[in-house]
């Protein structure tokens, strides 16, 4: 069962094959790939490709982040190969690994930092907002699978997030130091569960730095 295979992936920028690189932007719960598209002119490089997949109804999986991790099967296997095949065929089309940053928010941030710690490897950057790694408390993520070789990732969230604890955005970005990320972590006082304007600059310093 592959739930979500064959879901719609929206994009804004430049057509696929008619730039030198891409972010792929992974919506959160109850959200659809418009909402998240709707933060990119505001990263300001217009000349990439912004790619968006759909999550069959709107949720990439049906339980908390923090719940066992075979509560959430098979969906979020099925999510993660989304990704895993949206990268795939940037790569076929001569992006770069270098020139990929995977961004998302909430459930969305979620997916793309675990996916990244699944897949290790030198990318253009990892931006979670309002998320961190999947799995319940006393979850250990394999560290061995690879290294990031000074990947830029960023972590922002709030001290007070309903959804995402600190603690588990503290863990992560662990993980991620400790498998070679070059780790900038940043908690917002009361700020709540969104996206805020700081976090959004530094998203577009990473692209900056391109």
């Amino acid at each position: 069962m592959d739930p979500h295979a064959g879901q719609p992936i929206e994009s804004a920028g430049a057509p696929l094959g008619q730039s030198r690189a891409a972010v792929i932007m992974i919506h959160g719960r109850g959200a659809s790939p418009g909402n998240i598209l709707e933060l990119a002119p505001a990263l300001g490089h217009p000349e990439l490709t912004y790619l968006a997949p759909s999550a069959a109804g709107s949720t990439w999986y049906p339980f908390s982040f923090l719940a066992d991790i075979q509560t959430n099967e098979p969906f979020l296997s099925s999510a993660l190969g989304v990704i895993d095949r949206l990268v795939a065929g940037l790569l076929v089309k001569g992006i770069a690994r270098e020139r990929i940053l995977l961004l998302g928010f909430s459930q969305g941030a979620c997916l793309a930092s675990e996916f990244a710690v699944r897949h290790p490897a030198r990318y253009g950057g990892v931006v979670a907002f309002s998320g961190g790694l999947i799995g319940p408390p006393g979850t250990v993520w394999d560290e061995d699978k690879g290294r990031f070789e000074g990947t830029p990732v960023f972590l922002g969230c709030s001290d007070v997030d309903p959804h995402i604890p600190k603690a588990r955005v503290d863990d992560s970005a662990g993980v991620f130091n400790r498998m070679g990320a070059e780790v900038t972590k940043r908690i917002y006082p009361s700020m709540g569960h969104l996206v805020n304007d700081d976090e959004i600059a530094f998203a577009r310093s990473l692209i900056d730095g391109w």
